[in-house]
Protein backbone atom coordinates (compact mmCIF):
# COMPACT_ATOMS: atom_id res chain seq x y z
CA UNK A 1 0.00 0.00 0.00
CA UNK A 2 1.38 3.40 -1.03
CA UNK A 3 2.24 5.87 1.70
CA UNK A 4 -0.03 8.87 2.16
CA UNK A 5 1.10 12.30 1.02
CA UNK A 6 1.78 14.32 4.16
CA UNK A 7 0.48 17.90 4.07
CA UNK A 8 0.56 20.93 6.35
CA UNK A 9 -1.88 23.84 6.01
CA UNK A 10 -0.64 27.38 6.67
CA UNK A 11 -3.45 29.95 6.84
CA UNK A 12 -4.35 32.60 9.39
CA UNK A 13 -8.10 31.90 9.13
CA UNK A 14 -9.24 29.02 11.33
CA UNK A 15 -12.32 28.49 9.19
CA UNK A 16 -10.20 28.14 6.05
CA UNK A 17 -7.84 25.67 7.73
CA UNK A 18 -10.79 23.60 8.94
CA UNK A 19 -12.36 23.67 5.48
CA UNK A 20 -9.17 22.60 3.73
CA UNK A 21 -8.60 19.81 6.23
CA UNK A 22 -12.16 18.57 5.70
CA UNK A 23 -11.76 18.62 1.91
CA UNK A 24 -8.47 16.72 2.08
CA UNK A 25 -9.79 14.15 4.55
CA UNK A 26 -12.31 13.12 1.89
CA UNK A 27 -9.51 12.34 -0.57
CA UNK A 28 -7.63 9.04 -0.52
CA UNK A 29 -3.88 9.08 0.08
CA UNK A 30 -3.59 12.52 1.72
CA UNK A 31 -2.85 13.06 5.40
CA UNK A 32 -2.92 16.52 7.02
CA UNK A 33 -0.20 16.29 9.67
CA UNK A 34 -0.16 19.87 11.00
CA UNK A 35 -1.60 23.37 10.73
CA UNK A 36 -0.17 26.84 11.26
CA UNK A 37 -1.67 30.34 11.53
CA UNK A 38 1.22 32.34 10.03
CA UNK A 39 4.45 31.96 8.10
CA UNK A 40 6.74 31.68 11.10
CA UNK A 41 4.62 28.96 12.67
CA UNK A 42 4.42 27.25 9.27
CA UNK A 43 8.21 27.08 9.06
CA UNK A 44 8.37 25.63 12.58
CA UNK A 45 5.74 23.01 11.72
CA UNK A 46 7.59 22.15 8.51
CA UNK A 47 10.81 21.54 10.42
CA UNK A 48 8.96 19.47 13.02
CA UNK A 49 6.97 17.29 10.61
CA UNK A 50 8.92 17.36 7.30
CA UNK A 51 5.75 17.14 5.17
CA UNK A 52 5.61 16.34 1.47
CA UNK A 53 3.50 19.40 0.60
CA UNK A 54 2.86 22.81 2.16
CA UNK A 55 -0.42 24.58 1.40
CA UNK A 56 0.47 28.24 1.93
CA UNK A 57 -1.82 31.25 2.24
CA UNK A 58 -0.40 34.61 1.10
CA UNK A 59 -1.83 37.27 3.37
CA UNK A 60 -0.94 36.41 6.97
CA UNK A 61 0.37 38.29 10.02
CA UNK A 62 3.91 37.94 11.38
CA UNK A 63 5.27 36.50 8.13
CA UNK A 64 3.26 36.35 4.90
CA UNK A 65 3.21 33.45 2.47
CA UNK A 66 5.73 34.96 0.05
CA UNK A 67 8.32 35.50 2.78
CA UNK A 68 7.62 32.07 4.27
CA UNK A 69 7.99 30.40 0.86
CA UNK A 70 11.37 32.04 0.31
CA UNK A 71 12.54 31.08 3.79
CA UNK A 72 11.34 27.48 3.51
CA UNK A 73 13.16 27.07 0.20
CA UNK A 74 16.28 28.56 1.74
CA UNK A 75 16.07 26.00 4.56
CA UNK A 76 15.09 23.13 2.26
CA UNK A 77 15.43 23.74 -1.51
CA UNK A 78 13.38 20.58 -2.11
CA UNK A 79 10.32 21.89 -0.27
CA UNK A 80 7.13 21.61 -2.32
CA UNK A 81 4.85 24.58 -1.77
CA UNK A 82 1.41 25.27 -3.21
CA UNK A 83 0.17 28.82 -2.66
CA UNK A 84 -3.56 29.32 -2.12
CA UNK A 85 -4.96 32.77 -2.76
CA UNK A 86 -8.02 34.81 -3.64
CA UNK A 87 -8.51 36.14 -7.15
CA UNK A 88 -7.80 39.76 -6.20
CA UNK A 89 -4.21 39.21 -5.02
CA UNK A 90 -2.83 40.61 -8.29
CA UNK A 91 0.11 42.37 -6.68
CA UNK A 92 1.32 39.16 -5.04
CA UNK A 93 0.65 36.58 -7.76
CA UNK A 94 3.89 37.22 -9.64
CA UNK A 95 5.86 37.37 -6.39
CA UNK A 96 4.54 33.95 -5.40
CA UNK A 97 5.65 32.32 -8.63
CA UNK A 98 9.03 34.04 -8.53
CA UNK A 99 9.51 32.94 -4.91
CA UNK A 100 9.59 29.33 -6.08
CA UNK A 101 6.13 27.95 -5.31
CA UNK A 102 5.31 24.90 -7.43
CA UNK A 103 1.58 25.51 -7.35
CA UNK A 104 -0.69 28.54 -7.35
CA UNK A 105 -4.39 27.85 -6.84
CA UNK A 106 -7.45 29.91 -6.03
CA UNK A 107 -9.27 29.21 -2.77
CA UNK A 108 -12.59 28.46 -4.47
CA UNK A 109 -11.25 25.14 -5.80
CA UNK A 110 -12.86 21.80 -5.06
CA UNK A 111 -11.34 19.05 -2.96
CA UNK A 112 -10.81 17.00 -6.12
CA UNK A 113 -8.95 19.90 -7.80
CA UNK A 114 -6.79 20.45 -4.73
CA UNK A 115 -5.96 16.74 -4.51
CA UNK A 116 -5.05 16.73 -8.22
CA UNK A 117 -2.75 19.74 -7.70
CA UNK A 118 -1.06 17.98 -4.78
CA UNK A 119 -0.56 14.83 -6.86
CA UNK A 120 0.91 16.85 -9.74
CA UNK A 121 3.40 18.63 -7.50
CA UNK A 122 4.29 15.36 -5.75
CA UNK A 123 5.05 13.86 -9.18
CA UNK A 124 7.56 16.63 -9.85
CA UNK A 125 5.32 18.98 -11.83
CA UNK A 126 3.80 22.37 -11.18
CA UNK A 127 0.16 23.38 -11.02
CA UNK A 128 -1.23 26.82 -11.83
CA UNK A 129 -4.93 27.59 -11.84
CA UNK A 130 -5.93 28.56 -15.40
CA UNK A 131 -7.38 31.87 -14.21
CA UNK A 132 -4.17 32.69 -12.34
CA UNK A 133 -2.14 31.76 -15.43
CA UNK A 134 -4.14 34.22 -17.53
CA UNK A 135 -3.53 36.98 -14.99
CA UNK A 136 0.18 36.26 -14.85
CA UNK A 137 0.51 36.20 -18.62
CA UNK A 138 -1.47 39.44 -18.83
CA UNK A 139 1.04 41.04 -16.47
CA UNK A 140 3.94 39.68 -18.53
CA UNK A 141 2.51 40.87 -21.84
CA UNK A 142 1.75 44.34 -20.46
CA UNK A 143 5.19 44.79 -18.94
CA UNK A 144 7.86 46.70 -20.90
CA UNK A 145 10.40 44.47 -22.63
CA UNK A 146 13.83 44.28 -21.04
CA UNK A 147 16.42 46.22 -22.98
CA UNK A 148 19.03 44.08 -24.66
CA UNK A 149 17.36 40.82 -23.66
CA UNK A 150 16.60 39.51 -27.13
CA UNK A 151 18.84 36.90 -28.70
CA UNK A 152 19.54 36.14 -32.34
CA UNK A 153 17.05 33.79 -34.05
CA UNK A 154 19.79 31.15 -34.36
CA UNK A 155 19.76 30.83 -30.56
CA UNK A 156 16.09 29.82 -30.59
CA UNK A 157 15.85 26.13 -29.56
CA UNK A 158 12.20 25.71 -30.57
CA UNK A 159 10.66 24.41 -33.78
CA UNK A 160 8.14 26.44 -35.77
CA UNK A 161 5.25 24.42 -34.31
CA UNK A 162 6.59 24.86 -30.78
CA UNK A 163 6.84 28.61 -31.33
CA UNK A 164 3.25 28.64 -32.55
CA UNK A 165 2.11 26.82 -29.42
CA UNK A 166 4.25 28.95 -27.12
CA UNK A 167 2.71 32.10 -28.61
CA UNK A 168 -0.74 30.79 -27.67
CA UNK A 169 0.49 29.80 -24.21
CA UNK A 170 1.78 33.35 -23.77
CA UNK A 171 -1.69 34.66 -24.61
CA UNK A 172 -3.15 32.59 -21.78
CA UNK A 173 -4.71 29.77 -23.80
CA UNK A 174 -5.13 26.45 -22.00
CA UNK A 175 -4.13 23.12 -23.56
CA UNK A 176 -7.75 22.28 -24.59
CA UNK A 177 -8.11 25.73 -26.20
CA UNK A 178 -4.82 25.32 -28.09
CA UNK A 179 -5.96 21.86 -29.15
CA UNK A 180 -9.15 23.25 -30.68
CA UNK A 181 -7.42 26.19 -32.33
CA UNK A 182 -4.66 24.15 -33.97
CA UNK A 183 -6.75 21.02 -34.61
CA UNK A 184 -4.39 18.87 -32.56
CA UNK A 185 -5.16 16.19 -29.99
CA UNK A 186 -5.06 17.55 -26.44
CA UNK A 187 -2.43 14.95 -25.52
CA UNK A 188 -0.27 16.15 -28.41
CA UNK A 189 -0.51 19.74 -27.19
CA UNK A 190 0.38 18.62 -23.67
CA UNK A 191 3.48 16.86 -25.03
CA UNK A 192 4.48 19.94 -27.01
CA UNK A 193 4.11 22.18 -23.95
CA UNK A 194 6.16 19.75 -21.84
CA UNK A 195 8.86 19.72 -24.53
CA UNK A 196 8.91 23.53 -24.68
CA UNK A 197 9.30 23.75 -20.90
CA UNK A 198 12.15 21.22 -21.02
CA UNK A 199 13.95 22.94 -23.90
CA UNK A 200 13.76 26.34 -22.22
CA UNK A 201 14.84 24.81 -18.88
CA UNK A 202 11.98 26.44 -16.96
CA UNK A 203 9.51 25.15 -14.38
CA UNK A 204 6.09 25.81 -15.91
CA UNK A 205 4.18 27.48 -18.76
CA UNK A 206 4.20 30.89 -17.10
CA UNK A 207 7.98 30.88 -16.78
CA UNK A 208 8.19 29.60 -20.38
CA UNK A 209 6.21 32.61 -21.57
CA UNK A 210 8.32 34.97 -19.45
CA UNK A 211 11.56 33.44 -20.74
CA UNK A 212 10.41 33.45 -24.33
CA UNK A 213 9.44 37.10 -24.12
CA UNK A 214 12.71 38.04 -22.42
CA UNK A 215 14.85 36.43 -25.12
CA UNK A 216 12.71 37.83 -27.89
CA UNK A 217 11.32 34.69 -29.52
CA UNK A 218 7.71 35.81 -29.23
Amino acid sequence: MAESTRVIIVDDQRLMRDGLRLLLELEDGIDVVAEAADGKEGIAQYQAHQPDIVLMDIRMPEMNGIEATKELLRIDPKARIIILTTFDDDDLIMQGVQAGALGYMLKDLSGEELAAAIQTVMAGGSQLDARVTRKLLGQINNAPAQSGSATQPSANPLTERELEILALVAQGFSNPEISRQLFLAEGTVKNYVSGIIQKLDVRDRVQAAMHARDIGII
